[in-house]
């Protein structure tokens, strides 16, 4: 299964940007997908998951309220939606797929495939 992100960029606080993560080798309704980002001299932390029933989804108290993950079967993608970007928001974005239960979404380590990393940076 490779994974494909894209959609990083330099946005100023308070606007939007949507990433995108193309999936092959694989469909993406029979993943879990989730979305983490790492900050320069930080560890990897998550952001958001959806579980592959589609039916569940997890947040980081951080993001929630402000970034929606979903995804496109037809077009075998995931989606990162984030609204009010703030400067804490800046990181190297990750997108990654798994089979494991909907308990262990939110920890990294749990994730068989990943993408590469896009950047997004929140400034004025």
């Amino acid at each position: 299964v490779q994974l494909q992100a894209s959609g990083g960029g330099l946005v100023k606080p308070g606007e939007s940007l949507k990433f995108s993560c193309a999936v092959s080798g694989g469909t993406v309704r029979t993943y879990s997908m989730g979305w983490f980002r790492q900050a320069p001299s930080k560890e990897r932390q998550f952001v958001a998951a959806l579980h592959w029933s589609g039916g569940s989804t997890l947040y980081a108290d951080s993001v929630n309220g402000r970034f929606t993950i979903s995804r496109d079967n037809a077009k075998n993608t995931v989606y990162l939606q984030m609204n009010s970007l703030k400067p804490e928001d800046t990181a190297v974005y990750y997108c990654a797929a798994t089979k494991v239960v909907l308990s262990g979404l939110r920890t990294p380590d749990h994730y068989n495939y990943w993408g590469q990393g896009t950047l997004v940076t929140v400034s004025s």
